[in-house]
């Protein structure tokens, strides 16, 4: 009874929160217009302009080449500035550039090279966005709210990768791809429209902030703090290891289903739903979660469960006649326990971080993030070109698995609640953190 009132207290908080409702609904049409461009750019390149998979390579990498190649810098040049105009200029600025997706198709001028740079630019506004929205959250939430905020914000990006692709496909068969981006062009124009309605007064930042010659020192900063907290560096870790052995795994986890399986797209659409609805539990259950057993066990458990739950998949592989039902719950039960991970992960890292450098911060997880994703991919491909797809399937779902060792062997776990203020640096702190929090 008493867990259960500290909860709803927590969560009538952030209702009578105005700027976090509408930074909220920012996110949530965000997200359904993100899910519809990641179904209407490639069949446009497919079906429009008849690109090649070379191309169809080139557009899916559009996607995060831009945070590869300057995610460092832009949480470096956010961390200068206001988040929240920064917020509001990305979006609106992505609203424009995928407007001309459709005004390119009306003018007959549209080519695989055109959409590739309206690719690069959209991926460029939305590091930039990324970088600044991470930085912003706790601003306007207390850190102490900081998993309930992320978690609700997290189902917003789980229903929409629930209802988004089946949307998409809807759309675009009535509508056809060039007018479906006219929609997402709009969905970015009113999430812009949410966040102009923020009303809070940000800190101002330092005189010298706008000094460019101290921007390689300012990466460098976001970097020591980054790796320099035995708190944070293990979570960071963590994550690189979880992603990148869950990219090995993705890269041919398509194929399983289909030619060891037979599954058709139609089904493999329903087992990545399937997963959709877990993500959707598990950001609704993170925060409870935390308050009852504690924010650090929350992520390890989160870690612990993942690694098991993608154990289903080689014992599908072994067991053929029930592999069906092994999956979805593999995918359900994943995509749960990532999303209680991730949360409290993220919110953790969140309260820790001083607000100066919250976007260096951030925005170098988010790279570090993606490179190993790209990584991952390509040896995935490499692996089960070279030797099978089981064999890919199993080593991923290994990395995936010994992800969580280096959250245990952390005073993460020993973290019982959120912090309410941020460190100037936690490294010194944190042992004594987790000791008062066994207490």
């Amino acid at each position: 009874m008493f867990i259960s009132s500290r909860v709803g207290r927590r969560q009538s908080v952030l209702w009578r929160n105005t700027n976090f409702l509408h930074l909220w609904s920012a996110e949530t049409v965000a997200q359904f217009g993100t899910q519809l461009s990641i179904v209407a750019l490639p069949l446009i390149a497919a079906l429009m302009l008849n690109a090649t998979p070379f191309e169809m390579g080139l557009l899916t990498a559009a996607g995060q080449f831009p945070r590869l190649v300057i995610g460092f810098f832009a949480g470096a040049w956010v961390d200068r500035l206001r988040r929240q105009p920064i917020m509001r200029t990305m979006d609106f600025g992505r609203a424009i550039t995928y407007a001309m997706i459709p005004i390119a198709a009306m003018a007959g001028i549209l080519d695989f090279w055109l959409l590739l740079t309206i690719a690069l630019i959209g991926g460029c506004q939305a590091v930039f966005f990324d970088a600044a929205w991470s930085a912003f959250i706790p601003h306007i939430v207390e850190r102490k709210h900081l998993s309930d905020a992320n978690g609700k914000l997290m189902a917003s990006v789980s229903l929409a990768q629930v209802l988004g692709p089946a949307l998409a496909g809807t759309l675009i068969a009535w509508l056809t791809g060039p007018m479906v981006m006219t929609i997402t062009a709009l969905t970015f124009a009113l999430s812009g429209w949410f966040i102009t309605m923020i009303r809070t007064e940000e800190p101002r930042r330092p005189k010298d902030a706008g000094n460019p010659t101290r921007l390689i020192q300012e990466v460098r900063e976001g970097f020591q703090e980054l790796l320099g907290s035995k708190v944070v560096r293990p979570l960071t870790t963590s994550a690189a290891v979880l992603n990148l052995g869950g990219w090995i795994f993705l890269s041919v986890y398509v194929l399983y289903m289909a030619d060891d399986l037979g599954l058709s797209s139609t089904g493999i659409g329903l087992v990545f739903a399937c997963g959709g609805a877990g993500a959707l539990v598990g950001s609704m259950i993170a925060a409870p979660l935390a308050v009852r057993f504690g924010v650090g066990r929350s992520i390890l458990v989160g870690a612990i469960v993942f690694g098991f739950g993608n154990l289903l998949v080689p014992l599908a592989i072994l067991v053929p006649d029930h592999a069906l039902p092994l999956v979805v719950a593999s995918e359900t039960i994943a995509w749960l326990s990532l999303q209680v991970f991730n949360i409290n992960r993220f919110s953790l890292r969140q309260a820790l971080t001083p607000d100066h450098l919250l976007g260096r911060v951030s925005s170098s997880t988010m790279t570090i993030i993606g490179g190993v994703q790209m990584v991952g991919s390509l040896l995935g491909g490499i692996i089960g070109q070279v030797f099978s797809v089981h064999v890919a399937l199993v080593i991923g779902t290994i990395g995936m698995f010994m992800a969580a060792w280096w959250i245990w062997d952390s005073p993460v776990p020993g973290i019982r609640t959120m912090p309410e203020q941020p460190e100037a640096t936690f490294t010194e702190t944190d042992t004594a953190l987790a000791s008062t929090a066994r207490m």
